[in-house]
């Protein structure tokens, strides 16, 4: 299976279990590997038979600016179904990182990465 990768999505959202990330919001980084064959569209130089990141791109956002979740699991499956939607999308990787989770300690980034592929 080929990929394609999009890395470094930023949007802000407001998820989070506490009632100042729900009011304040934050920004969320979003990493996608999508699992695809690439064959079809390299053999006739056709946009249509792979997957547009421009517009997953565009979902993603939408998603991350979207309907407020408590937990970043739930927002990445959310992310995940988006990406399965795109026909030529076999299976998608969604990393969710959340730079300025309320942690009291010091640190570089929480993040939950799942995978998802169609049943």
């Amino acid at each position: 299976m080929d990929r394609v990768a999009l890395r470094g999505l930023r949007a802000r959202g407001h998820h989070g279990v506490f009632p100042e990330e729900r009011r304040e919001g934050q920004t969320f980084v979003v990493d996608l590997v999508l699992g695809l064959d690439t064959r079809p569209a390299a053999a006739d130089d056709d946009l249509t038979r792979t997957v547009h990141y421009g517009v997953v791109a565009e979902e993603v956002v939408a998603v991350v600016q979207g309907e407020p979740v408590d937990l970043i699991e739930t927002l990445a499956e959310r992310i995940a179904q988006v990406c399965l939607r795109h026909e030529a999308v076999q299976q998608a990787e969604v990393c969710v990182h959340k730079p300025d989770a309320p942690i009291t300690v010091p640190f570089d980034d929480v993040t939950v990465t799942i995978t998802r592929s169609r049943a």
